[in-house]
């Protein structure tokens, strides 16, 4: 390993090196529905129930997800990754994918392998993204294999 100076491409192909699991964050925004696909999903503390994910500032979608009130984290299953690159390129949900509305208006997801529903916490500066925190008002999971992905591809868990 070199400690000499590294390009962006560099630095985005070594973290393509850590296996993460894919998640579609949905929220409400004045326009409707909105849906954008994220890795960056981790938990953060048990009591109070909390959950962290980044958004791109790059994004279209930045703001909705930075300014709302409420949004649920998906986490996606194996046979899932049409839902999540669909949520990659665009925000609408998509008409062949079943969901359902909470009482409070949040978009969420069926058949995720989990789902999140959260109130906005706090949100921290973090460079180009942002770091969005939300407490957990309710948590659901199914059994089943999770979405993966590295080396900038889908893939599913292998247990050895």
């Amino acid at each position: 390993m070199s400690l000499e100076p590294f390009t962006a491409r560099e630095l985005r192909d070594a973290f393509s090196r850590f296996a993460t699991g894919v998640t579609v964050v949905t929220t409400r925004a004045p326009s409707g529905p909105v849906g954008i696909t994220a890795n960056s999903f981790a938990s953060v503390s048990l009591d109070p129930p909390l959950v962290l994910w980044q958004p791109a500032r790059a994004s279209g979608r930045f703001a909705p997800f930075t300014e709302c009130k409420r949004f649920a984290i998906h986490v996606m299953g194996e046979g899932q990754h049409g839902v999540s690159q669909h949520f990659v390129r665009e925000g609408a949900m998509p008409a062949d994918t079943p969901w359902t509305e909470a009482e409070d208006g949040t978009p969420l997801l069926d058949d995720c392998l989990a789902r999140f529903h959260c109130e906005t916490y706090a949100v921290h500066d973090a460079g180009d993204h942002a770091i969005v925190v939300g407490r957990v008002l309710d948590a659901q999971h199914r059994e089943g294999e999770p979405l993966v992905f590295a080396f900038g591809r889908y893939g599913v868990f292998s247990a050895h």
